[in-house]
């Protein structure tokens, strides 16, 4: 089908349910559904496909936990027999899967065993929450459907809410365009030390994938063509995460460790602002793509049910608590944020960006964020969101631009987070950040224009797993970011992911990076550490 096709296909959908119903949820809902013939999850007409027919190995996506919780752990599995096609090679039919759950990796004492339903209405994705469980525990997990059994994923509880842990590590990620490279960055990631990662948006990319996997350079293989498209419909969300979830290092990386994910933009599209899409399309025409998007985004992440969407609606912020130690307070600034100021990109700042109106996050999510912070006891207060938040000038010159779609964007709303920190009393501020490619280090200023300006707290900003390809230790805009932005502390163009070690007296961010993503293999190095103290933030070289 192409891209066209799909264009008239998401207009007939708009069209069946009508304009002005469509911009409610329950029209865009009614909207997904006309346009892939969905029915209600859970239908009763669905019939039952039993597991012992299932001829080749439906594991090939590999195993997920996320979002750990002190008496609870999420799993996440998806079946999918032959996952380059769209019915996966499954029947329109539910399947029924069992889990165990267990202290150790052989299985031999078992915590929890029970059965979960992949309905097709999901695309036979299934997500089991298992509640009950003793806090701060390894604990081991695997599926079995008919005579297959996936492969053993690793996860862990987090600790009890009031517990004084005295150490917690973390590693941060983003941005992994499977056509720029190879995910080599997860090979090593998988084998890190660290208790859950942060996946910070951009899991997939709606652009086209050649037949050879782009930079990746196939000769041993050649991708469908359906692949070589942009991704508008939910099928085509449906089979690009198929396509990146069967890299054997993303596998990896998640069944080692729990993650706790949140999106950017091209999980849907390049740069979008709420219901505002980047291209020129009809409002109901992008919410239905949106819609899609969202749909098949919490079929193939270890979400929890609340995070479930409705129609192109789908509340992804939520608050995560690691004892005493860390609170995370996790963003979403795609679904709600004001359009990009000045058409987007580069520019000036002007009276239309600093509109204090204006907003990334909305104002029930900033309410939410800031009530949180007054009412946190944690020593160190996280918050793993998407666009880079402390300022960022382009050159050391007063002909300065900024990024539009960043939070220099929108510079009200920014501040009045960092206000509301102050506010709350946040001694210990970290923000955690994506998207731009690059690995960087601030200090996050009350006054980014006066370098001598208290410090409020810090911001690690992780590179990409693959995208922007290979990348450089010192990108071309090296010398004039580092001399236009004094808080800034580090800079890295290189590919590869970052491990921050929080404790009672300091944080330690280690930027890990790869030599080559363009080809298999490259080792892993790590580029820079900084630390920064309890009750004296800023970034220093360990």
């Amino acid at each position: 089908m192409t891209y066209s096709s799909h264009q008239q296909e998401m207009r007939d959908a708009a069209r069946h349910v009508g304009r002005r119903r469509f911009l409610t949820v329950t029209g865009a809902a009614a909207a997904l559904a006309f346009s892939v013939n969905l029915p209600a999850a859970g239908a009763a007409s669905a019939a039952e496909m039993d597991a012992r027919k299932i001829s080749e190995d439906p594991f090939t996506l590999g195993v997920a936990s996320g979002d750990p919780l002190p008496d609870s752990v999420l799993l996440w599995t998806r079946l999918a027999p032959r996952p380059y096609e769209p019915d996966s090679g499954l029947p329109n039919a539910r399947v029924q899967v069992r889990w165990e759950l267990a202290r150790d990796e052989n299985f031999t004492r078992i915590v929890r065993r029970g059965t979960a339903t992949a309905h097709p209405e999901f695309d036979h994705s299934v997500h089991v929450e298992i509640k009950g469980l003793d806090a701060d525990r390894v604990l081991y997990y695997r599926f079995r459907a008919g005579k297959w059994v996936s492969q053993v994923g690793r996860t862990r509880t987090a600790p009890a809410r009031h517990a004084r842990n005295s150490a917690l590590s973390l590693a941060a990620v983003s941005c992994q365009a499977y056509h720029d490279g190879y995910f080599t960055a997860y090979g090593h990631l998988a084998q890190e030390d660290v208790d859950v990662v942060f996946h910070l948006g951009d899991y997939l990319y709606e652009y086209a994938v050649t037949a050879t996997g782009g930079a990746r350079n196939y000769t041993d293989r050649t991708l469908p063509a359906h692949f070589n498209r942009e991704t508008v419909t939910l099928e085509d969300y449906r089979l690009r995460y198929a396509l990146y979830k069967s890299d054997p290092d993303l596998r990896a990386a998640h069944a080692a460790h729990p993650f706790v994910v949140t999106w950017d933009d091209h999980e849907t599209e390049n740069n979008y602002a709420g219901g505002t899409p980047e291209n020129d399309v009809p409002p109901e025409e992008f919410l239905l793509r949106r819609a899609a998007a969202y749909r098949a985004y919490w079929e193939n992440q270890p979400l929890r049910s609340p995070q479930r969407p409705t129609g192109p609606d789908m509340k992804l912020y939520r608050r995560l608590q690691f004892g005493r130690l860390a609170q995370f307070d996790i963003l979403d600034t795609r679904q709600y944020r004001s359009d990009q100021a000045y058409g987007d990109g580069w520019q000036k700042p002007g009276p239309e960006s600093e509109d204090p109106s204006r907003t990334l996050t909305g104002a029930t999510q900033e309410r939410w964020l800031l009530d949180g912070w007054h009412a946190s006891r944690a020593t160190w207060n996280v918050v793993p969101q998407q666009v880079t938040f402390a300022q960022r000038r382009d050159v050391p010159t007063d002909a300065f631009k900024l990024s539009m779609d960043a939070w220099d964007g929108y510079p009200a709303s920014r501040d009045r987070i960092l206000k509301g920190a102050e506010a709350a009393g946040i001694d210990n501020l970290m923000v955690l950040t994506g998207d731009v490619h690059v690995g960087y280090g601030f200090d996050l200023k009350k006054d980014f224009d006066d370098p001598s300006s208290r410090t409020l707290g810090t911001e690690i900003v992780a590179t990409s797993i693959t995208s922007g390809k290979d990348g450089s230790d010192k990108p071309a805009s090296w010398n004039n970011q580092m001399q236009a932005n004094p808080h800034m502390k580090f800079f890295n163009g290189r590919r590869g992911y970052a491990v921050v070690t929080l404790g009672q007296d300091q944080a330690r961010a280690d930027f890990r990076t790869v030599s080559a993503v363009t080809t298999p293999g490259a080792p892993v190095a790590t580029a820079g550490s900084f630390v920064t103290e309890v009750g004296n933030q800023g970034l220093t070289p360990a």
